[in-house]
C-alpha cells in the first residue's frame, strides 16, 4: 500500500483506483444516509430541540466551509493529498462512532448540545478531507471522462440513499409502534452504523493511488487570490453565487410549504422526493456522457431553464381545483427538478474542476465551495427574514372568471427565486468553456438519439408515428440529422 503520491499512474492501477473511488462513495452515501437528513432531524426532534437548534443542524454543513481554507495550506506545506484526505476523514468520523456509543457508556445518552459539538467536528475535518480530496480527483481521473465517471458514481449512490432511506423509514416505524422506548437508541445505532460504514471508506481511500501533484508555493492568501484574479473563473463564481442565493431562497421551504399551505402528510412528501431521485438516478447517465461529449456550460443551459419552471410552477400547487390536481401537479415537478438537478449537480461540480489549473486546483475549488456556501446559507435566512412580511400579502389573478394564480406566503418566494435564478443565466454567458456548441444543436443530438432509442424499441413506424407526427417536421430533422458533423466541430 503507496502512502506517497506516484510519479505515473499506470492504466491498471488507474482502472484499480477508480473501483476503489466508487466503492468509497457507496460507504460514504451509506453513512451520510444513516447520519444526516431526515434521520437527523427525527432524532434531534425526538430529543426535544428547539427551533433554533435545527436551525443550526441545518446549517453546520455551510458554515463550516471556511475551513477548506486550511486543507489548502496543508496541502501546500506537505504536498500529499491522499493522506491529508484520508487522515481528516478518520477524525471526521470519529464523532459520529462517539454519538453512536454514548447510550451504551452513560445511561444520560446524548443531548442536544452533544450532538450539535460533535457534528461541528465531523463537518470541520469533513470540509478539510473534501477540499484535498477534490484536487486530487483532478489529478487522478482524465478528464474526457470526467462527466462520465462521476455521472455513474453519483446514479450508484443514489441508488443506494433511496434503498436505505426507505428501508431504515420501515424499520424506525417499526420500532416507534412496537418499542416507543427504544426509539433514541434506534438513532444512535444509525450513527453508530454509519460511523463504521465511513471507517470503510477511509480504508478504501488509503488504497487509492494519488498522482504526484505540483508542489504549491505561492503562500496562503495569495493562492487564494488567484481565483478572484482568474477572470473566467470569477466570472463562474458569480454565476454559481447567484444561482446558489435564487434557489435557496425558494427550494429550503418546499417541505414547509407542503405541509402547512396545500396540508399533505409526510408520507407523501417522502414519495415524492423517492420520484424525484428516481428521475436523477435515471437521467444522470446521460448528462455524463453529454457532458463529456459536448460541455458542462451546455447541459448547464439545457437543465436550468426545466428547473426554474418547476420552481415557478410550485406556485400554482395550491390552487381551488382539488387535491388531485395539486399531487398531479406536484408528481410532474419532483420528476422535471430530479432531472434537471442531476445535469445541474453533475455540470456545476465538473466544470469548477475542468477550470481550475491542476498545479492550483485546491485552491480553485474551495473558492467556489465557500462562495456558494456563504450565498446558500445567507438566502434562506433573508426569507424566513421577509416570511412574516408575505405571510400579510396577498395577489390573486383572474382569467375569464378563474382563479389562476395566489400568490401568498411561500408562493412569493418560489415566483421571485424563479425569476433571480432566471436572471443569474444570463451570468453563465459569461463563462467560457472548451468544447461548447450552441444549446440548439444538442437538443438536435438529443432527439436525434431518442428517436434511435424509439426505433430500436417499438420499430421504424411506430417511431415516426410518435416521434415525428408532421411529415414537414421529418424532413427537416432529416435535414439536420445530415448536417450534423457540423455541429459537432468542438470550439478551441
Amino acid at each position: 500500500m503507496n502512502f506517497r503520491p506516484q510519479d505515473t499512474v499506470t492504466d491498471r492501477e488507474l482502472q484499480s483506483g477508480l473501483k476503489l473511488v466508487n466503492a468509497d462513495g457507496l460507504s460514504a452515501e451509506a453513512m451520510v444516509v444513516f447520519t444526516s437528513g431526515t434521520f437527523l432531524t427525527a432524532m434531534a426532534i425526538h430529543m426535544g430541540a428547539t427551533n433554533f437548534q435545527l436551525g443550526v443542524l441545518a446549517a453546520l454543513p455551510t458554515f463550516t466551509t471556511i475551513f477548506q481554507l486550511l486543507s489548502i495550506w496543508l496541502v501546500r506545506k506537505f504536498n500529499n493529498r491522499k493522506i491529508i484526505s484520508v487522515i481528516c476523514n478518520f477524525m471526521a468520523r470519529i464523532p459520529l462512532l462517539f454519538i453512536g456509543v454514548l447510550p451504551f457508556l452513560f445511561t444520560a445518552g446524548t443531548s442536544i448540545q452533544v450532538l450539535i459539538v460533535m457534528l461541528f467536528f465531523q463537518h470541520i475535518f469533513g470540509d478539510i478531507a473534501g477540499a484535498s480530496w477534490n484536487a486530487w480527483m483532478k489529478d487522478l481521473i482524465p478528464g474526457e471522462r470526467l462527466g462520465s465517471f462521476f455521472s455513474s458514481r453519483s446514479r450508484m449512490a443514489q441508488t443506494l440513499n433511496v434503498t436505505l432511506s426507505l428501508a431504515t423509514a420501515i424499520g424506525i416505524d417499526y420500532v416507534k409502534k412496537h418499542y416507543p422506548a427504544q426509539e433514541i437508541v434506534t438513532y444512535n445505532v444509525l450513527f453508530l452504523i454509519g460511523g463504521i460504514l465511513g471507517m470503510i471508506s477511509v480504508f478504501l481511500l488509503l488504497r487509492t493511488p494519488e498522482p504526484k501533484p505540483r508542489v504549491i508555493e505561492d503562500k496562503l492568501f495569495t493562492l487564494f487570490g488567484k481565483p478572484l484574479k482568474n477572470k473566467n473563473f470569477r466570472n463562474l463564481l458569480v454565476f454559481n453565487s447567484f444561482w446558489a442565493f435564487a434557489l435557496n431562497l425558494a427550494t429550503p421551504f418546499f417541505g414547509v410549504y407542503m405541509m402547512k399551505t396545500i396540508g399533505l402528510p409526510v408520507s407523501y412528501i417522502i414519495g415524492l422526493g423517492i420520484i424525484s431521485q428516481l428521475s436523477s438516478i435515471v437521467s444522470i447517465k446521460i448528462w455524463g456522457k453529454y457532458s463529456d461529449r459536448f460541455s458542462n456550460k451546455n447541459i448547464i443551459a439545457i437543465c436550468a431553464p426545466v428547473y426554474i419552471a418547476a420552481i415557478i410552477a410550485f406556485a400554482f400547487t395550491a390552487m381551488p381545483h382539488g387535491i388531485r390536481a395539486s399531487m398531479a401537479l406536484l408528481i410532474v415537478i419532483h420528476m422535471l427538478s430530479g432531472i434537471a438537478t442531476a445535469g445541474i449537480n453533475l455540470a456545476l461540480s465538473n466544470i469548477g474542476i475542468k477550470l481550475a489549473p491542476n498545479s492550483e486546483a485546491i485552491a480553485y475549488i474551495s473558492t467556489k465551495n465557500m462562495f456558494v456556501a456563504f450565498f446558500s446559507t445567507i438566502a434562506p435566512m433573508i426569507g424566513g427574514l421577509a416570511a412574516d412580511f408575505f405571510a400579510t400579502h396577498q395577489t390573486v389573478l383572474h382569467l375569464s372568471g378563474h382563479e389562476i394564480l395566489n400568490l401568498q406566503g411561500w408562493n412569493y418566494f418560489f415566483v421571485i427565486g424563479g425569476i433571480l435564478a432566471l436572471v443569474s443565466l444570463r451570468l453563465l454567458k459569461n463563462v467560457e468553456e472548451q468544447g461548447e456548441i450552441h444549446n440548439n444543436r444538442v437538443v438536435i443530438h438529443m432527439r436525434v438519439g431518442l428517436r434511435n432509442n424509439l426505433r430500436n424499441r417499438l420499430g421504424r413506424e411506430v417511431t415516426n408515428r410518435i416521434y415525428y407526427p408532421s411529415s414537414v417536421v421529418r424532413k427537416k430533422i432529416i435535414r439536420l440529422k445530415y448536417a450534423e458533423p457540423k455541429f459537432y466541430k468542438r470550439s478551441a
